[in-house]
C-alpha cells in the first residue's frame, strides 16, 4: 500500500514491553520464552537498590552472555534483524528507507529509571529516578571497574543518598547542588561507569544493525529520550538515573551523537510540542534539552527524527512543532530532519481537527517555512534536506 501510494515506512524494530499492563490496550509484554528465563533467573531483569525488577528490556548487563536459551540478547537482536531485512529485501531503499532499532525501554536508548508509562505523561513525572545497577551482572561489571583502578570499595553497589522518589534533588546528599556527592570522585566515577555501560549497549546495536542492513539503501535509527523535569539544575539527577551523564559541567549528549555517527545513524527524539511555559516544574526545561539534543546532533551532522510527545492537536502544540523543526532544519546546512507525528487517533479526523492538521502539513512539507534565506552556489540553490514521514510500520522482535 505504501508503495502503491508513493509513501516510504519507517520500520521501528521493538525488542521492549509495550504499554503499562494488561489492562492496557497498547499492551505487549516480552515473549514468554524471554520471560520464562527472566522468572528462572531474575537478574536478567533491571534492578533497583530497592530489589524492585523491571522486566520492560532485559538488562544490558548481561547483553554478550547466552541467557536466552543459549543465545546472548545481542545474538537474539541480530538474528531478528537478519530476519527483516531477508523479508523485506525488495522494500529496503525504495519503500522502506529506515530502521529504527529499539535501544531500551520504550525503544529508547536509556535505562528504566523511571517506569516508561510515567515518562508518557509529560508534567506528572519529575521524579528524581533510580540507579539501575543492582542486577547481578551490571554489580560484577562496576566491581571489576572498580578493582581495576584500584578502588575496590566503590564496587559495592550504587550511591548512597539518591532517594530517587523525590522530586527535589536538594533534599539527597547525591544530587544536591551544593556538595553533592555526584561531583566527587567517586561521583564522577560512577557515573562514567553507568553512563559508559549504555554507550556500550547502543555502540554494540549500531554495529550489529550496520552490518546487517549494509548495501540495502536503509538509514539506521536510535532514539534517545527527552528527561527534561531537572534541566534547569547542577546535577540533573533524572537524567543520570536514565544513564545520560548530562550536567552543569559535562556534555551527556554529545557522546552519544558520536556514537551514532560512527555508524552513519540518525538521532530520533521527542517533546518538539513541548513548551516550557506550560511545564509544572520549574527546573523542568523541555525545550532546552531539546534545543541541546539538537546542537550535539548538529555538531556530528546526523540526520534528525523528530516526534511529538502527546496526542494533541490544537494550534499551540502544532505551532511549536514548527517553531523547534526550524531549529533545526532552517539555515543552509547539509542536516537532513524529518517529523514523524506518533500517537493518531480518531479525534484526527473530526471536522476541525482535520482542518488544522491538514494546514501543519502544508507547513511542514513546505521548505519555505524553514529556510529564512537560500544559498546561492554556482547558479545551484541548495535546500536543507527536509521530509514529513507518514508510515511507521511496528516490528515485534522476537516473534
Amino acid at each position: 500500500m505504501a508503495r502503491r501510494y508513493g509513501l516510504r515506512v519507517r520500520a521501528i524494530l521493538a525488542f521492549h514491553q509495550s504499554g503499562a499492563g494488561p489492562h492496557d490496550p497498547l499492551w505487549i509484554p516480552l515473549p514468554q520464552w524471554v520471560l520464562e528465563e527472566m522468572d528462572k533467573l531474575p537478574d536478567l531483569s533491571y534492578t533497583d537498590r530497592y530489589q524492585r525488577r523491571n522486566k520492560e528490556y532485559i538488562s544490558l548487563g548481561c547483553d554478550l552472555l547466552p541467557i536466552l536459551k543459549g543465545r546472548s540478547p545481542m545474538q537474539a537482536y541480530s538474528d531478528f534483524m537478519r530476519s527483516f531485512r531477508d523479508a523485506f529485501r525488495e522494500y529496503l531503499g525504495a519503500i522502506v528507507t529506515e530502521v529504527q532499532i529499539g535501544m531500551g525501554p520504550g525503544g529508547e536508548l536509556r535505562y528504566p529509571s523511571c517506569p516508561t508509562e510515567k515518562l508518557n505523561q509529560p508534567g506528572i513525572s519529575s521524579e528524581l529516578g533510580e540507579f539501575q545497577c543492582y542486577d547481578k551482572f551490571m554489580q560484577a561489571s562496576l566491581s571489576a571497574r572498580a578493582q581495576l583502578i584500584g578502588m575496590q570499595d566503590w564496587g559495592n553497589g550504587g550511591p548512597a543518598g539518591t532517594d530517587g522518589s523525590r522530586q527535589n534533588p536538594e533534599e539527597t546528599s547525591f544530587f544536591r547542588a551544593d556538595g553533592g556527592c555526584w561531583n566527587s570522585p567517586y561521583g564522577r566515577f560512577f557515573l562514567e561507569w553507568y553512563s559508559g555501560m549504555l554507550l556500550l549497549h547502543g555502540e554494540r546495536l549500531c554495529m550489529v544493525a550496520d552490518a546487517v542492513f549494509s548495501g540495502t539503501g536503509v538509514t539506521i535509527a536510535g532514539k534517545v529520550s527527552g528527561i527534561h523535569w531537572h534541566y534547569y539544575t547542577c546535577s540533573h539527577p533524572s537524567e543520570l538515573t536514565a544513564g545520560y551523564y548530562n550536567t552543569l559541567l559535562r556534555n551527556g549528549y554529545l557522546p552519544i551523537t558520536q556514537m551514532f555517527a560512527r555508524y552513519k545513524a540518525a538521532l530520533c527524539c521527542s517533546y518538539f510540542d513541548l513548551r516550557d511555559e506550560e511545564r509544572n516544574n520549574s527546573k523542568s526545561s523541555p525545550e532546552g534539552t531539546l534545543r541541546q539534543l539538537m546542537v550535539a546532533a548538529k555538531m556530528c551532522n546526523l540526520p534528525l527524527n523528530g516526534e511529538n510527545s502527546m496526542t494533541r492537536l490544537d494550534d499551540t502544540s502544532l505551532n511549536q512543532v514548527v517553531r523547534s523543526s526550524r531549529l533545526y532544519s532552517g539555515g543552509t546546512s547539509a542536516t537532513s530532519f524529518s517529523f514523524n507525528y506518533v500517537r493518531m487517533n480518531k479525534s484526527l479526523f473530526e471536522f476541525h481537527n482535520w482542518n488544522r492538521f491538514t494546514k501543519f502539513v502544508r507547513q511542514m512539507s513546505d521548505a519555505r517555512t524553514f529556510l529564512a534565506r537560500l544559498e546561492f552556489r554556482r547558479g545551484q540553490q541548495y535546500l536543507s534536506s527536509m521530509s514529513v514521514v507518514w508510515v511507521v510500520s511496528r516490528a515485534c522482535a522476537y516473534t
